[in-house]
């Protein structure tokens, strides 16, 4: 099944541009024309590099690192959030703080309090607290959830990161870039490419395309994520072709157990009292069977 297919791209609008006079003359190799003073970009440029960016995060994703989400502006802010908690991944949909990436030891301290003060509310520390004390505590949890809550739970520094509109997250793409983070980012005409491992032409204002845009690489973290399912379950099977099972072992035990000296319970009765009057035990009396 195809990444992505033309028409879904014409029908988000992908192929539109800024207008000509805001371009980037280094995002000239990915323009296909001018039309009424706006950049058409190359679609045929933009598949080639959807497949891509789908394998290098399934690449990433296989060897067990995150994917970190960026989009702050507010086309992007619910695309963001929604596609990375459908796949399981970190998101910024808010603020980049910086230091997000370089400075990350910081966020954690601030991480660790929002998680505190989340424990606070449910262990009924509030109640032993004034009013304006959990007023207090609460502006600073919302301000805390507002910009970090999307890497909560993001123990350490992310495989790669998938950024909207370099134009705007300019300091995510630094810091990116300075750690050795891989970077994926859709560019569009008003964008500078250089320094993008994984640079992907397309409209990054429409909601549409970048809807289309997350969900693909959301789509590919899934995935991969099935794939390593696949051979955990793969590997369980060979492990237990070598395993006996208990129920096994009990039909090896039907098998082998002897049944030539079988009797019913009132033969084996009869020949209990046929021993006490000989005085000769041919029946193990600890063996007889017992109704």
């Amino acid at each position: 099944m195809a990444v992505v297919t033309m028409k879904n791209l014409l029908e988000s609008g992908v192929h539109f541009g800024h207008q000509v006079k805001r371009w980037d003359p280094r995002m000239k190799k990915y323009i296909f024309a001018e039309r009424n003073g706006i950049h058409i970009i190359d679609l045929q440029k933009t598949i080639a590099a959807i497949k891509d960016s789908y394998e290098a995060v399934r690449k990433i994703t296989a060897s067990g690192k995150s994917i970190l989400f960026v989009g702050t502006k507010k086309q992007a802010q619910q695309a963001i959030q929604k596609e990375a908690e459908r796949c399981g991944m970190y998101y910024v949909n808010n603020r980049w703080l910086g230091g997000m990436l370089t400075n990350f030891a910081t966020i954690k301290k601030s991480l660790l309090r929002l998680k505190k003060i989340e424990k606070m509310e449910v262990d009924g520390t509030f109640g032993n607290l004034t009013k304006k004390e959990v007023s207090s505590l609460q502006k600073e949890k919302s301000k805390l959830e507002k910009n970090l809550g999307g890497i909560k739970e993001m123990k350490e520094l992310p495989g790669a990161v998938f950024i909207i509109d370099t134009h705007k997250e300019q300091i995510a793409v630094a810091e990116a870039r300075r750690m050795g983070i891989p970077i994926i980012a859709v560019v569009d005409t008003n964008c500078n490419p250089e320094g993008i491992n994984y640079p992907i032409p397309g409209n990054d204002d429409a909601i549409r395309a970048i809807s289309l845009f997350t969900s693909i690489i959301a789509n590919a973290v899934i995935e991969s994520d099935n794939e390593n399912g696949l051979k955990i379950l793969e590997n369980l099977g060979d492990e237990d072709d070598g395993v006996q099972t208990d129920a096994s072992n009990k039909n090896e035990d039907v098998e082998i157990e002897d049944y030539s000296n079988y009797q019913p319970t009132e033969a084996k009765e009869e020949a209990a009292e046929q021993d006490d009057s000989d005085g000769q035990s041919l029946v193990d009396e600890d063996k007889l069977y017992k109704d």
